[in-house]
């Protein structure tokens, strides 16, 4: 099976997705200005917004949400394999793509908003509700919607499991199956919660999690401070394929840079579409502009806060995906994924090192698997919108949880190879529905631009900018219009 698993990841992820993610992310950048560069002190300001109501989470907590799904293993284990396939110069085009990618953010959120509708009491959304009526393509709504619970309820939590087992056992020999019973137990209380259960504890955790990650990273730099040009010098080299040792592997760079920066940041991928939904704000572009702000701190801050650990640090190899033998080869017999990030930790803390990137992977991943449930359970209420059947939630939860167990056990080459099938999966299809929603997103931008610059807090009215099927945005204009 693993070998299937890994033959269908390299059909998907191969350069056509590579190409497709970094060319949306382009072509949003230069359609919307780069909004997500010139709107940066409106992205912070909108963070300080702590509206909520019985219905929806405010801004700051749906961003936790978003954030706990980006903020995963991705961020340590992920980096790690980007550095062992393409090499330093991975790093450079990671951050590329993110830069690239908060304008995809900001369009599928923005999306996501225009289109939410009110079920179970709660504001729900996400791309099968903005493919719906955004595109009146139910049939295809339904097929996106049947993926993602497939890829976020059977495909993709393993991943996070399984890295969590591996990196107790190894700091702690703690044997696996422990592990997972331990996870599934925390993770029932929180999800039999409901949606606003899962904000509130990603909104504590998610903020101080990615601080002492950073702060670590800070202490580990000083440490080797004479190291840090070399290091920067490493990267550019290494990205631009003029490092002696590197330079023969650019393109593999790009595209390990890249996969790792889509599969962490998931931006465009349709991920946090959903918490995005969830948000209570007055206008679509303003939790649009707070997701696009979350790649910066899932990307450029934590993802880079492992590859500047490892890189300065020296503990890696590299070896190009179909070498025979590495190109680097510092730390022998380690195998590429946490391990890196554990050995980088420990040449300044010994032994504290590896318990401590322990730790913090079981924060990052498991809010991660709060953040999968929720929206699996999105596209079950997507899916069955009068609610007929309750069950269904339940029977959800029992086979994530299940599944979260089974991933806590299993092969890591496994788990990964399910995960890349599930995120590239989704990001096809998520791509492709944002471009063809090209335009009801510019609308609400350009609404957007024209409101602030009359100094007005914008308030969203669908009618104005001639966008249908924005039903709960009409009930909302009419309740709040503007007095000025």
């Amino acid at each position: 099976m693993e070998a299937m698993v890994n033959t269908l990841v390299d059909y998907i992820w191969g350069n056509t997705l590579v190409y497709l993610a970094l060319g949306v992310g382009l072509y949003f950048t230069i359609l919307t200005r780069a909004v997500q560069f010139r709107y940066i002190p409106e992205m912070i300001r909108l963070l300080r917004e702590r509206k909520e109501s019985n219905e929806g989470i405010s801004s700051f907590q749906a961003f936790c949400m978003a954030l706990s799904g980006r903020v995963g293993v991705g961020n340590i284990a992920g980096v790690a394999t980007a550095i062992a396939a393409g090499g330093p110069g991975a790093v450079f085009w990671m951050c590329v793509m993110a830069f690239l990618g908060g304008a995809s953010a900001f369009i599928e959120s923005t999306l996501a908003q225009v289109y939410k509708e009110k079920a179970d009491n709660q504001y729900r959304g996400g791309s099968p509700f903005y493919i719906e009526k955004g595109l009146k393509l139910k049939g295809f709504a339904i097929f996106v919607a049947l993926v993602i619970c497939i890829s976020y309820g059977v495909l993709v939590p393993g991943i996070q499991a399984n890295t969590i087992a591996t990196s107790f056992s190894t700091a702690f020999n703690i044997p696996p199956y422990i592990t997972g019973i331990v996870i599934v137990a925390l993770l029932g209380l929180i999800i039999f919660g409901g949606v606003k259960r899962i904000a509130r504890v990603a909104d504590k955790i998610v903020p101080i999690m990615a601080l002492a990650y950073v702060l670590l990273t800070l202490i580990i730099l000083g440490a080797h401070a004479s190291e840090i040009p070399n290091m920067i010098k490493l990267i550019f080299t290494s990205a631009f394929g003029t490092n002696e040792i590197f330079g023969g592997i650019i393109g593999t760079a790009i595209a390990w840079g890249v996969r790792r920066s889509v599969f962490s940041n998931v931006a465009g991928a349709g991920e946090a579409t959903f918490s995005s939904a969830a948000a209570e704000v007055s206008h679509p572009a303003k939790q649009g502009l707070v997701q696009g702000f979350s790649i910066y701190i899932d990307t450029i801050i934590v993802c880079t806060a492992t590859a500047l650990m490892i890189l300065i640090t020296g503990m890696y190899n590299v070896t190009p995906p179909g070498a025979t033998t590495p190109l680097v080869e510092n730390i022998p017999g380690v195998v590429a994924g946490t391990a890196y990030t554990q050995a980088a930790v420990s040449t300044v803390f010994n032994d504290f090192g590896s318990g401590f990137v322990a730790i913090a992977i079981f924060l990052f991943a498991f809010t991660t698997l709060m953040a999968y449930y929720y929206i699996a359970e999105t596209t079950i209420v997507y899916l069955d919108k009068k609610l007929q059947y309750p069950v269904l939630k339940l029977v959800l939860k029992l086979i994530f949880l299940i599944v979260v167990y089974i991933g806590s056990v299993q092969s890591v080459s496994l788990m990964w190879g399910l995960g890349d099938v599930g995120f590239g999966s989704m990001s096809y299809l998520n791509f492709i529905a944002i471009i063809l929603l090209t335009k009801p997103a510019m609308k609400v931008l350009r609404d957007y631009d024209r409101q602030k610059k009359a100094g007005l807090d914008p308030i969203f009215d669908p009618r104005k900018v001639g966008i249908e099927n924005a039903d709960f945005w009409i009930e909302y204009s009419d309740k709040h219009k503007h007095t000025k």
